[in-house]
């Protein structure tokens, strides 16, 4: 039975597991989405929530707490810099998953775990902007 257990273990050590989660947040604080696997998605949505709420507050020690757990600069700054200021008027919910199907090799369900209203925040960071003005520039110089 699964009763008083609260989270997945996934057959993994205590510190593999919540490593996994950590590059997992990194990545969708990185890209404003990740493809994964149902299960870690849902694991990774609980650990990434709470660290966008502490984004939101914006003050030191909320900084620290952060500190703690995302040690990727790129997705440290996004959170801080675009995601807390975002999702200041939400009171939760900053994700959703997004069901794909079963993956061909060992049929896990596979889903998309992604920021709602990432339209709305732009490029993730690190990402070129490319618009479609200069796409046709040189589309129209190699011509």
């Amino acid at each position: 039975m699964k009763h008083r257990r609260s989270h997945r273990r996934f057959n993994r050590t205590t510190e593999h597991r919540l490593r996994m989660l950590q590059h997992l947040s990194e990545g969708l604080f990185r890209n404003w989405m990740i493809v994964t696997t149902v299960e870690k998605a849902k694991e990774a949505r609980a650990f990434a929530e709470p660290l966008i709420t502490l984004a939101r507050k914006g003050d030191p020690q909320s900084q620290r707490q952060v500190q703690r757990t995302i040690h990727d600069k790129m997705a440290y700054k996004a959170l801080f810099e675009k995601l807390g200021p975002h999702f200041a008027e939400r009171a939760g919910g900053y994700t959703r998953i997004v069901r794909l199907g079963r993956r061909p090799g060992d049929g896990a369900e596979v889903a998309v775990l992604e920021l709602v209203d990432r339209e709305k925040l732009g490029p993730p960071p690190g990402k070129p902007v490319i618009k479609k003005a200069a796409k046709e520039q040189a589309g129209a110089a190699a011509k």
